[in-house]
């Protein structure tokens, strides 16, 4: 009797984790130019522990491309049951095409769903410098891909602060500390209710 009560104790104490989410993207997801622990992923993480598991697989400079090659790897490994997307970015930064961007961003939602994860699709906004054609045609990649997957989305990562420069590192790409916890906001908006 004894016993059982200890193990029905250890039950209860222990926390299940309802989901394990992974994060899958560029150097804005993985923290690039912030101390360990200040970027939106991580704040994202305190946000749903313990409840939740978060696990964040972003790397600095990935492109569509290497987000693809890599991403099969990643499901198997972690087997996630929400895939938070961001990248694009770096494809949309060099000027790669912008047909090859939205195939391999199509492909890896379809991977994902593939492995009965939901996903978050996460756009992003390039600078105005990019010109009004090309900035449009970046933004509507993202559109199609959401519509096409029926996946949640979040339009741009930095939405709301796009064009304030004082909430960016000195590069005017990566967002500064401040910054963070607004994009976390921005991505738990969307992620809650595949959380419940």
């Amino acid at each position: 009797m004894f016993r059982l009560l200890v193990v029905c104790c250890m039950l209860w104490c222990t926390p299940v984790m309802a989901a394990t989410v992974l994060v899958f993207g560029d150097s804005l997801s993985a923290g690039y130019g912030l101390a360990s622990g200040q970027g939106w992923v991580s704040l994202l993480e305190k946000r749903l522990a313990p409840k939740h598991k978060v696990v964040n697989a972003s790397q600095s400079g990935e492109t569509s491309a290497g987000g693809l090659a890599r991403l099969p790897q990643a499901l198997a490994r972690h087997k996630p049951d929400i895939v938070v997307l961001e990248l694009g970015g770096n494809d949309g930064l060099r000027g790669l095409p912008l047909s090859v961007m939205e195939a391999n961003l199509a492909q890896m939602a379809a991977l994902a769903q593939r492995s009965k994860a939901k996903v978050v699709l996460v756009g992003m906004a390039l600078p105005p410098n990019y010109g009004p054609d090309y900035t449009a045609r970046f933004r509507k990649a993202y559109d199609n891909v959401a519509k096409k997957h029926k996946t949640a989305y979040v339009p741009v990562l930095v939405a709301g602060f796009e064009s304030k420069l004082a909430l960016f590192q000195n590069d005017g790409i990566h967002p500064n500390a401040q910054a963070q916890p607004l994009m976390a906001a921005t991505v738990e908006k969307a992620l809650r209710p595949l959380l419940k």
